[in-house]
C-alpha cells in the first residue's frame, strides 16, 4: 500500500464545532492518525456538517469528568503526538489536560488551542465566542465592502465561518511545523485565537498608507470619498453602482442569463486577452498603454491598460461594448474561451451548482464519499495536499461512534523519545525561493518568515504586475524577504535561478501545471535538480487530480463566483456581489498552501523525499463555507442567509440593533432558555416565533449595548457590540519605533511601522495569530524595495562583480522598477 504523508503522526482531536474538527479534517486528508474524542452524546454541532469533518478520523467517546475517562485520555496522549482542542480558555487545564501536564505525560506532545479569543486577554478571553460574536468583535460583518457602504447597508450578516477557516489553517500549519523541530524544541503548546487569525486573514481590509496617492483608489473608493467629505448620503442603488465598476472587474450577463465574472485588471497582458477573447482586439489597439511604474506627472495619459482601475474617460465605452459583446454567447462557451485564452473569467455558480460541477468533481476540489447515515455525499475537497499523495482522493466516511482501535494503541509503549530543550524558530535554516506574485502566492512566504525560514523573492525585471498590486498589497504579503529582480527569458536569467534554486530547500510559486512545467519545475525536473527539494504551488483550479478547468487562470474573486459565494452574498443570480473584503480567500490559500508545506516537511523528515505541496484558491472557496459545502440526496435546503438584507441565522443568532448601536446576540445553544434567564425578555420568551422575533427586536432597541452585554454574563449566551476592522486596527496600533510591540498579548494587535523604507508610514496586523509557548515568532522586516538585494543575492550565488554589472547592463538582472518606492 502506497505510504502517506502523515501516516505517522496520531491525533487526538478534542475539537468540537468547526474551528478544532477542521484541523483534524486537514491533518486526516494528508494521512494522519486522527481519533475524535466525543464527549457523552456525541458531538456538539449535530449537523450533517460533523460527518463531513469528521472523514478519515475514527472516534472514541470519553468522560473528562470521569477519574477512568481521564485516565484513558491520558494514557492516550502517552501514545501520541499531536493534542486538538478548541475549548473556552482553562478548561482543559481544569480537566488535568493542560498544557504542562500534557508535556509531562509525553514531552513530545504538540497540542494547539484554539479559542475564540486570547487565553490572556482580560476583556475577552471568558466570551462565550461562537463564530458570530467572533466575527461581530473583530468587525467582519461592518463595512462590508465597498457596495454595502455605497448602498447604506451596514451591518452585512454573512455565514460564511472566516474565523474558524483562518484559525484553522493557522493551527494545522503550526503542530506540523512544530512537529519538525520536536527534535530542537521538544514538545510545544501553540494558541491560535481565532478572533487573532481573524483580523489577520483581513489585513488588507484595515492596512492603512499614509498620504495614500488617489492614483491607487478604484472608482467606488473615489466616489466613497466625495461623498463623504460633501456629507452625502450613502444610498445608491445596486443599479446605479454599476456606474462606478470597473469594466475588468465585474459581472456581466450571458445569452444563457447566467453572470460571467472578469477579473482582469493589474496584469500587464490580461486586459487586452479578455477584449481579445470578446472580438474587441481593435478597442484593445485604441486604448491607452504605457509603463505603470511611471508617476502621474510623467503619464502621457490620464490612464493606462496596464494599471488598474480604467479611467473616466474611458469606462463607459469599454463596459458597454464587453456588455454587448457577452450577451452574444452563453456562460459555458465563454468559460471555454477565457481559459483556452488564459484570460482570467468564470461563470458564476451557486454552492450547489459547484458540489456537483464537473470540474469540481474530476479535480477532485469536491469528493464523493459513500456515507453510512446520507448515502452519497459530495464534500470539499482537501485544501492542502501533496502531488504524489495518491491516497488523498479516496476518503473514508466519519467514523461510527467508539471505532477508535483502543485496545491496540493501549498496548503500544508510550512515546517517550528525546525531546529538544531550544526556543528556536521552528523554520530557522530553511532557505525558500520565493516566485510568487500578487497576494495568495506571496503570502506563503511572508508567512513562513515569522517562523524563521529565510525567503528571496525573484521577480522579473520588467514588471508585470501594477504597483497597486506589488506595492500596496506586497506591503504585507512580501514582508520578511530579500528581492531580486531576474529576467528568466534571457540565459543568463536562467543561469542564476538554477544556481538559487540549487541554494534552497523550498520554491514557492502561484501558477498553473502547464506554468510550472513552463518554468522547469515539473516533478521529474525538481527530483533530477535534487530529489529533496520541495515545491509548494497554488493556483486557482487546481486539484488532487486534471480537470477540464486545471489551467485555467483566476484570482480570489474568481473562486468566490465559481464556488457560490458572490450570488449568495449578492442575494442571486442577479446580483451577485464580491464578499466584501479583499483577499479573503487569496490570503486563506497562501495559508493552506503553508499547511500542505508541514505535512511535505514531515515526509521529507521521514524518507528524504521532496516533491510538490499544493493548493488552490477554490479549494479556499470551500474552506470558508466549510460548514455549507456537501451535498446528498435528501440534504435539507440550501436556505443559509443569502443577500443584501440578511442579518442573522434565526432570532437567537442575529444582528439587533440596540439603542446606542448595534449588537451581536448568539444563543444558539440555550434559544429560549436564555431569554427566560434575563428578566425583561422573560415574558416573550414563549411567544410564537415571528411574534417573539419582533418583540425581541423592539425590547433589545431601548437599552444601550452595555445593558444587554451584562444581562447575558456568565451564561453560554453572549451579546457582543459591532466593532469595525478601522475601530479594531485604531484601538490596538502600536509603533515599530518604540520597540515594544509583544505578539503574546490580549487578543488583537497592529503595527505602525513608522520607520519604513517607503518614507511613508503604514498599519499592518501584527503576525500574533500563532502563539507558541517555547518556539520563537519574529516580526518580519520591511517589504525591501523591488530590486533592492539583487547585487548581494546574486554575489551569494557565485556572481562576481564584473559578471553581475553585466548581468544588469544587458537586463538579464535588475535593480529597481522605479525611482520611488510607491510610484506616485
Amino acid at each position: 500500500m502506497t505510504s502517506r504523508p502523515l501516516e505517522h503522526i496520531r491525533v487526538l482531536d478534542f475539537g468540537q464545532y468547526l474551528a478544532g474538527p477542521l484541523v483534524g479534517m486537514m491533518l486526516a486528508d494528508m494521512g494522519a492518525e486522527v481519533i475524535r474524542i466525543d464527549p457523552p452524546g456525541g458531538p456538539r454541532l449535530k449537523d450533517p456538517a460533523t460527518d463531513m469533518l469528521s472523514r478519515g478520523k475514527s472516534a472514541i467517546t470519553i468522560d473528562l469528568k470521569s477519574d477512568e475517562g481521564l485516565k484513558l485520555a491520558r494514557d492516550l496522549v502517552a501514545r501520541a503526538d499531536v493534542v486538538i482542542e478548541n475549548f473556552r480558555p482553562g478548561v482543559m487545564s481544569r480537566l488535568g489536560l493542560g498544557p504542562q501536564a500534557l508535556r509531562d505525560i509525553n514531552p513530545r506532545i504538540v497540542s494547539v488551542s484554539l479559542p475564540g479569543f486570547a487565553s490572556n486577554d482580560p476583556a475577552l478571553a471568558n466570551v462565550p465566542a461562537w463564530e458570530a460574536v467572533i466575527a461581530a468583535r473583530t468587525g467582519q460583518f461592518t463595512d462590508m465592502g465597498l457596495n454595502r457602504r455605497l448602498m447604506g447597508i451596514n451591518p452585512s450578516f454573512t455565514p460564511l465561518t472566516l474565523a474558524s477557516a483562518y484559525g484553522a489553517a493557522f493551527g494545522a500549519m503550526a503542530v506540523q511545523f512544530a512537529l519538525t523541530a520536536r527534535d530542537r524544541n521538544g514538545g510545544d503548546h501553540i494558541e491560535v485565537p481565532l478572533a487573532s487569525a481573524l483580523l489577520e486573514g483581513l489585513v488588507y481590509n484595515c492596512e492603512q498608507i499614509e498620504d495614500y496617492p488617489e492614483r491607487y483608489k478604484s472608482p467606488r473608493e473615489v466616489e466613497l470619498d466625495r461623498r463623504t467629505a460633501e456629507g452625502l448620503p450613502m444610498d445608491l442603488s445596486f443599479a446605479e453602482l454599476e456606474e462606478f465598476l470597473d469594466p475588468f472587474y465585474r459581472t456581466y450577463t450571458c445569452a444563457d442569463g447566467r453572470g460571467f465574472y472578469v477579473v482582469a485588471g493589474s496584469v500587464k497582458t490580461h486586459p487586452r486577452r479578455v477584449l481579445e477573447v470578446l472580438g474587441l482586439g481593435a478597442l484593445a489597439d485604441e486604448l491607452p498603454d504605457f509603463d505603470a511604474y511611471l508617476d502621474t506627472t510623467d503619464w502621457p495619459d490620464e490612464w493606462s491598460l496596464r494599471n488598474y482601475p480604467v479611467g473616466a474617460r474611458d469606462r463607459a465605452r469599454v463596459s458597454a461594448a464587453m456588455k454587448q459583446a457577452f450577451r452574444t454567447k452563453p456562460s459555458h462557451e465563454w468559460e471555454a474561451l477565457f481559459g483556452a485564452a488564459k484570460a482570467p473569467a468564470t461563470a458564476q455558480r451557486f454552492t450547489r451548482e459547484w458540489l456537483t460541477d464537473p470540474h469540481a468533481l474530476a479535480s477532485g476540489l469536491v469528493v464523493q464519499v459513500q456515507d453510512p447515515r446520507h448515502g452519497d455525499m459530495k464534500q470539499m475537497g482537501n485544501v492542502a495536499w501533496l502531488a504524489d499523495d495518491a491516497g488523498a482522493l479516496g476518503k473514508q466516511p466519519g467514523p461510527d461512534p467508539d471505532n477508535a482501535p483502543i485496545s491496540a494503541i493501549l498496548a503500544e509503549s508510550p512515546r517517550n523519545g528525546v525531546a529538544g530543550v531550544e526556543e528556536s524558530g521552528w523554520l530557522e535554516g530553511l532557505k525558500v525561493l520565493d516566485l510568487t506574485n500578487v497576494i495568495a502566492g506571496p503570502t506563503i512566504g511572508s508567512t513562513l518568515a515569522r517562523y524563521g525560514a529565510q525567503v528571496t523573492s525573484v521577480q522579473p525585471v520588467e514588471p508585470s504586475v501594477d504597483p497597486w498590486n506589488t506595492v500596496v498589497f506586497g506591503l504585507h504579503a512580501h514582508r520578511g524577504k530579500r528581492s531580486v529582480l531576474l529576467n528568466l527569458g534571457s540565459e543568463q536569467g536562467q543561469r542564476a535561478l538554477r544556481r538559487l534554486i540549487e541554494a534552497s530547500d523550498v520554491i514557492t510559486m502561484n501558477g498553473t501545471d502547464e506554468q510550472r512545467d513552463a518554468l522547469g519545475l515539473g516533478p521529474e525536473q525538481l527530483a533530477a535538480i535534487n530529489p529533496r527539494l520541495i515545491l509548494v504551488q497554488l493556483d486557482a483550479f487546481g486539484g488532487l487530480a486534471r480537470g477540464p478547468k486545471s489551467d485555467h487562470l483566476g484570482y480570489d474573486d474568481l473562486a468566490q463566483a465559481a464556488t457560490g459565494v458572490m450570488v449568495r452574498f449578492g442575494g442571486g443570480m442577479e446580483t451577485p456581489e464580491e464578499h466584501a473584503h479583499f483577499g479573503t480567500i487569496d490570503v486563506l490559500t497562501g495559508y493552506c498552501a503553508c499547511v500542505a508545506l508541514g505535512a511535505a516537511l514531515l515526509r521529507l523528515q521521514k524518507t528524504g523525499k521532496g516533491g510538490i505541496a499544493r493548493a488552490a484558491l477554490a479549494g479556499a472557496g470551500n474552506l470558508i463555507q466549510a460548514q455549507l459545502m456537501y451535498d446528498f440526496e435528501t440534504r435539507a435546503h440550501f436556505d443559509e442567509p443569502a443577500g443584501r438584507s440578511a442579518l442573522g441565522w434565526g432570532p437567537y443568532y442575529h444582528c439587533y440593533r440596540a439603542a446606542d448601536g448595534w449588537l451581536f446576540f448568539a444563543a444558539p445553544k440555550d434559544q429560549r432558555d436564555a431569554l427566560r434567564h434575563v428578566d425583561e425578555l422573560a415574558d416573550i420568551a414563549d411567544m410564537p416565533e415571528p411574534q417573539m422575533a419582533k418583540a425581541l427586536a423592539d425590547r433589545i432597541a431601548t437599552q444601550p449595548a452595555e445593558f444587554w452585554q451584562q444581562a447575558f454574563t456568565g451564561t453560554s449566551s453572549t451579546v457582543m457590540p459591532l466593532g469595525s476592522l478601522h475601530d479594531t486596527r485604531d484601538a490596538v496600533l502600536h509603533l515599530e519605533s518604540s520597540g515594544q510591540v509583544d505578539l503574546t498579548q490580549n487578543t488583537f494587535s497592529v503595527i505602525r511601522h513608522d520607520l519604513h523604507p517607503m518614507g511613508r508610514w503604514c498599519d499592518l496586523v501584527a503576525p500574533n495569530a500563532v502563539r507558541p509557548e517555547r518556539a520563537r515568532i519574529v516580526i518580519p522586516g520591511p517589504m525591501p524595495k523591488y530590486g533592492a538585494d539583487t547585487r548581494s543575492i546574486l554575489s551569494e550565488v557565485g556572481f562576481s562583480d564584473a559578471e553581475i554589472d553585466a548581468m544588469i547592463a544587458s537586463g538579464s538582472a535588475g535593480e529597481s522598477w522605479s525611482d520611488r518606492y510607491l510610484p506616485e
